[in-house]
């Protein structure tokens, strides 16, 4: 196949001027017809500026597909996309085509012209992204493949993550019980769901071992020492990490899953500041995120932090494998863990028809199908609309009476005109029915009703079992501030000073967003809260 035509955003043209200014980023060298420049499975690699000859960029070929050419980039263009920034191996090769001078932009140098030319900075930033994004619907999507049964939750899971983290994928669904093109190929039912990483199968996958297979996985540098580590990526944390990593800070953000936290589960989201249409949760965290790789944060995920503890003048954070992230201070933004009915059969549900999301992904799931919706808030309200709008009808189960008095008034408005919305407040889920999914959902003020789905938005327990040393009220919110309990205040009086807005009851450490106590619980202001936060990180730090 003939690679295709990159578009003036994916292949800038460059004035002189900017074209002297990246070349003093590289490293010349000369390079014979049919030398490859990195290859596919490589953890680092270079952004390659090709001053003469050619350089084709390639799928590599895989056991059942021939190798394919997706671009040629001649003079006074560079080659590479997305990953160089967020740290992600290679998943395609670069070759000279003939004889060719390029110079190699290490990527340590890649940030260093990230932070100190804007013009540039941005014009890059562009073509990588737009790269990637034409990437993910072409012939490269086969580097990282997705088998599984359409209901499996692992499989949700797994593709959950691909899509959040941006990933070049593809994703093949499979009737429960059924294998489809994998059979005869050795791998069984109880294999999936499968991950094909350049065409080797990687059995019973979760998202870890994926991110470990690409080079996503958390790597330190020997005694390594980062300046801030924020632990939750959702708008709290990215807006932490952007914060910081913009005013040099050294950053690193982890996240148990992927970076959105439950905004990026929002259908819609309308009274943010500065998108008067409205701006899906998973589009603004994928804008937020793509900063975050400008201003050089290091983002992982899925790592999930489990110890933090002060030594000596530094902070530890272990995550799940034992590795340890040493810092010099940290801001938690661990969030909330989704809250549960208590209700027969729950547990088995959870893969097959229940969702704590409302997102395409999901919908995938249910469309066209009736689904319950459980929830008096703002996102119980946004899932309903969005459901509904894509062809499912909904049941809206409110346990209180007032629709109103938690939820946004524009919000009520639109769901009581919505015809395909049906209302029932006062009520509560009391039973749930089917085999091997989900079929029936019994609401006590109407008996059972048809649904292969149950969306459930009922709030969230803080994430805070992991932090026992630090100081938190009697539902498990982080105290802050000056509102430390007393008896936690007495170490203070060596620092010679008062915690700091957002410090908890360890020095250096700070909490924001839905996790501390007293906090809005709306993106806005947990966007608020994450910047506002690294102020005093500053100030700590200067102490």
């Amino acid at each position: 196949m003939e690679p295709t035509e990159l578009d003036p955003v994916q292949r800038p043209a460059l004035s002189d001027a900017q074209w002297a200014r990246l070349l003093a980023y590289g490293t010349p060298h000369e390079v014979p017809p049919g030398e490859y420049l990195f290859r596919s499975g490589d953890r680092d690699y270079d952004l390659i500026l090709v001053d003469s000859g050619e350089v084709e960029v390639v799928r590599d070929s895989l056991w059942w597909i021939e190798e394919a050419v997706l671009a040629r980039m001649g003079p006074r263009s560079f080659v590479g996309e997305l990953g160089l920034l967020n740290g992600q191996g290679a998943f395609l090769s670069a070759r000279a085509t003939g004889p060719a001078r390029i110079l190699r932009v290490t990527r340590a140098d890649l940030r260093k012209l990230m932070s100190e030319d804007d013009e540039l900075s941005d014009l890059v930033l562009h073509a990588l992204w737009a790269r990637r994004e034409s990437l993910r619907s072409g012939p490269a999507a086969l580097t990282l493949k997705l088998v599984g049964p359409r209901s499996s939750g692992d499989f949700l899971a797994l593709r959950r993550f691909a899509e959040r983290l941006d990933l070049v994928h593809s994703a093949v669904e499979l009737a429960p019980g059924e294998l489809g093109s994998l059979t005869g190929h050795g791998i069984t039912v109880d294999d999936l769901p499968v991950a094909f990483i350049q065409g080797e199968p990687l059995v019973r996958a979760t998202p870890g071992m994926v991110a470990e297979r690409l080079g996503l996985s958390y790597q330190a540098d020997a005694d390594e020492v980062v300046d801030l580590v924020v632990v939750g990526g959702g708008p709290a944390g990215l807006a932490a990490a952007i914060y910081g990593a913009s005013e040099g800070l050294s950053t690193v953000l982890l996240d148990a899953v992927a970076p959105g936290g439950q905004a990026a589960a929002t259908s819609r989201i309308e009274n943010f500041l500065g998108f008067p249409f409205g701006v899906s949760g998973g589009d603004l965290i994928g804008q937020a995120s793509l900063q975050a790789l400008k201003f050089g944060v290091r983002v992982y995920a899925p790592c999930e932090a489990v110890r933090l503890e002060a030594v000596g003048d530094l902070l530890d954070v272990t995550i799940t494998d034992g590795r340890i992230i040493r810092a010099r201070t940290a801001i938690v933004t661990s969030g909330a863990a989704y809250r549960r009915l208590d209700l027969d059969r729950w547990s088995d549900f959870e893969r097959a028809g229940i969702y704590y999301a409302a997102t395409r992904l999901e919908l995938r799931q249910v469309l066209d199908s009736p689904v319950v919706v459980v929830g008096g808030a703002n996102s119980a309200g946004q899932a309903s609309l969005y459901l509904a709008a894509n062809g499912c009808p909904v049941h809206l189960v409110v346990r209180g009476t007032d629709l109103g008095s938690r939820m946004s008034s524009y919000l009520v408005d639109r769901l009581m005109e919505d015809p395909r919305i049906q209302l029932h407040t006062g009520a509560s889920v009391v039973g749930l029915e089917g085999g091997h999914s989900l079929e029936r959902v019994r609401i006590d003020s109407v008996g059972e009703v048809d649904a292969r789905g149950l969306f459930c938005f009922i709030g969230a327990e803080p994430a805070t079992s992991w932090l026992p040393a630090l100081d938190r009220d009697a539902d498990g919110f982080l105290r802050t501030g000056t509102d430390i309990a007393a008896q936690s205040l007495a170490q203070w009086q060596t620092l010679g000073r008062e915690p700091l807005p957002f410090e908890t009851s360890t020095p250096r450490v700070f909490a924001a967003g839905d996790v501390r106590r007293g906090s809005m619980k709306r993106v806005a202001a947990a966007v608020g809260e994450g910047s506002s936060a690294v102020a005093s990180v500053h100030r700590a730090l200067a102490g």
